[in-house]
């Protein structure tokens, strides 16, 4: 084209513009540079793990019966170690560490700082675990506690001077810090423990319990893990360059895999996070309670198997998002399709991503923490759930209610940065278009047989219980089919007019005043007049506290070796 192409863009061009300009400001191209993968830097901590998170030669001579070691006290009964990271250091393939109630502020990350790299990696956390086939277990959820406040601060302290702004930088400033990180170690469990306020920074951190096969390198990196009865949250936010960002993390990371009865509120991007994991995700989630995040959760480039049931989101920004990106947590797409090409036993389709009998409900929290101009923060505010050019999901069986703008929009996902090394727009799906970089429609994805309560309250112009906004024909069709949705579709009908996953789009679809009011709702173009959403600031960022009846364990000592604090699998 020639002369000014803005004049000659059709209008949702001109609308995804401004989206796809402002999401731009990511830091992790800038933070890890040209880091490649495996990393050779010897100083790089872990030398005892390999890529999949397999034992390397001087573990696997450690071949002993597992040990239950001791942390802190228990009914006054004293463990072997007063900190975490001590058992965890002492720890062998096969053990198990137990932990007794109190608030450890444990600072692996101060005492062994992390070289460039390795922040950008990672590689670093108050307590680091490099050893596979470790149980982690707290005795007690809400009293065993990993703390990222200073020493000597009270639990969880949300004044600005407890804070700990984790190892410095050498170019200034701080890292940031992360909780318990596993950092390419298999076949660990996490589980009945509390993480607060770890705080980001310059380098991968503001995460409370991450599962890390190696952050941005494009190749899974470690293979099986479990949480369960896990809490994670923040008193303090700050400002967006040190507010804690995720609570419950996986990337880069393969299944088997399982959460479960698991609580994250007040963080900046999502209170739980499952990526990069290709089609090899294989993970189930169940019994999760996501609330007062920027996202519920956010699964990027996350596909094959992933299983997500019986959780509740409310009190979100955006109760739930799953994206494709061309660079972040690589390698694109987003694809549900079934490993293998097999058949699905819950869908009885190729779809393996599944997403059922859950509860979404008042996701309308403008108050929610907030990272401007991070992709989060781009979440459209009262919407329930938003499927940003992922593919071959299926949606069934749920409840979405008292979302104030939507309760599922299906929409593209435009991603300026670069792609990441080795991958190419259109070899991943994505369409380019000069100005807006990789445009990835939704395609091939299934709403089916969900009730839909009270969405769309706001009433502004395109509000409903359900929406779809694809820029291209040509392409796999999402199909609507059995949902009791008294307020409807955009555009309209789309039951009717999409009611079976099979065949090809005619034609791009922006659902009339849908794309307009999306990119008004995210932040992203200019709201029509008439139209009103409640937008997210940095000064209107309020922080909740835990509710008080999460569920805990029946037994800490169950199918735990006898030692001094559980006999017969029972408490001593």
């Amino acid at each position: 084209m020639h002369g000014d192409p803005r004049g000659e863009l059709p209008a949702w061009r001109r609308l995804l513009g401004a989206c796809a300009t402002g999401l731009v400001a990511g830091v992790v191209g800038s933070l890890l540079g040209g880091v490649m993968w495996p990393p050779s830097a010897p100083a790089l901590r872990g030398e005892r793990h390999d890529a999949l998170g397999a034992t390397s030669p001087a573990v696997r001579r450690a071949r002993h019966r597992p040990r239950v070691l001791l942390v802190g006290t228990f009914d006054g009964r004293k463990g072997q170690y007063s900190t975490i990271q001590a058992a965890v250091d002492a720890a062998e393939p096969g053990d198990t560490i137990l932990i007794g109630p109190g608030d450890y502020h444990t600072q692996d990350d101060l005492v062994h700082p992390p070289t460039p790299r390795a922040a950008a990696l990672g590689d670093f956390g108050a307590v680091l675990v490099t050893t596979p086939r470790l149980t982690i277990r707290g005795m007690d959820r809400s009293s065993v506690i990993v703390d990222g406040t200073e020493p000597g601060s009270s639990p969880c302290d949300p004044a600005a001077s407890a804070q700990d702004p984790g190892p410095p930088d050498p170019a200034g400033g701080s890292y940031g810090n992360n909780g318990i990180v596993i950092y390419r170690a298999g076949t660990v469990t996490v589980q009945y423990l509390t993480v607060c306020n770890f705080l980001g920074g310059k380098g991968a951190s503001g995460n409370g319990v991450w599962w890390n096969g190696g952050s941005e390198t494009g190749r899974i990196g470690l293979h099986r893990y479990w949480g369960t009865y896990l809490t994670a949250t923040t008193t303090y936010y700050g400002n967006p360059t040190v507010a804690p960002t995720y609570g419950i993390f996986a990337n880069s990371a393969a299944g088997p895999a399982g959460w479960s009865e698991i609580y994250a509120s007040n963080f900046d991007d999502a209170g739980m996070y499952v990526g990069a994991c290709q089609q090899a995700c294989d993970i189930t989630v169940t019994h999760a309670w996501m609330e007062y995040n920027a996202l519920g959760y956010s699964g990027t480039n996350s596909g094959g198997a992933v299983v997500i049931e019986h959780s509740r989101f409310d009190h979100n920004q955006d109760g739930f998002d799953t994206n494709t990106q061309i660079y972040s947590d690589p390698p694109p797409p987003q694809d549900g399709d079934c490993p293998g090409h097999e058949t699905s036993p819950i869908t009885h389709t190729r779809s393996c991503w599944v997403f059922m009998h859950n509860v979404v409900e008042d996701n309308n929290d403008a108050h929610a923490p907030v990272a401007p101009g991070g992709y989060a923060s781009a979440g459209p505010v009262g919407t329930g759930m938003t499927v940003s050019g992922g593919r071959n999901d299926t949606v069934m069986d749920n409840t979405f209610a008292d979302n104030g703008a939507w309760g599922v929009l299906f929409v593209p996902f435009p991603d300026k940065d670069h792609p990441f090394r080795g991958v190419t727009c259109a070899g991943s799906g994505g369409h380019e278009v000069a100005g807006f970089g990789c445009v990835y429609d939704p395609e091939g994805d299934a709403l089916l047989h969900n009730t839909f309560t009270h969405n769309g309250y706001w009433e502004n112009p395109a509000d409903a219980d359900f929406g779809q906004i694809t820029l291209f024909g040509h392409e796999p069709l999402n199909c609507f089919a059995g949902n009791d949705a008294p307020d409807s579709s955009v555009p309209a009908d789309l039951e009717r007019l999409q009611p079976r996953c099979h065949g090809l789009s005619r034609r791009a679809d922006t659902g009339g005043a849908l794309l307009a009011q999306v990119e008004c709702d995210t932040g992203c173009g200019l709201c029509p007049n008439g139209t009103v959403y409640p937008r997210p600031t940095t000064s209107g960022v309020v922080l909740h506290p835990l509710p008080k009846d999460l569920a805990t364990m029946p037994d800490p000592c169950e199918g735990v070796p006898d030692n001094a604090w559980c006999k017969g699998g029972k408490p001593v």
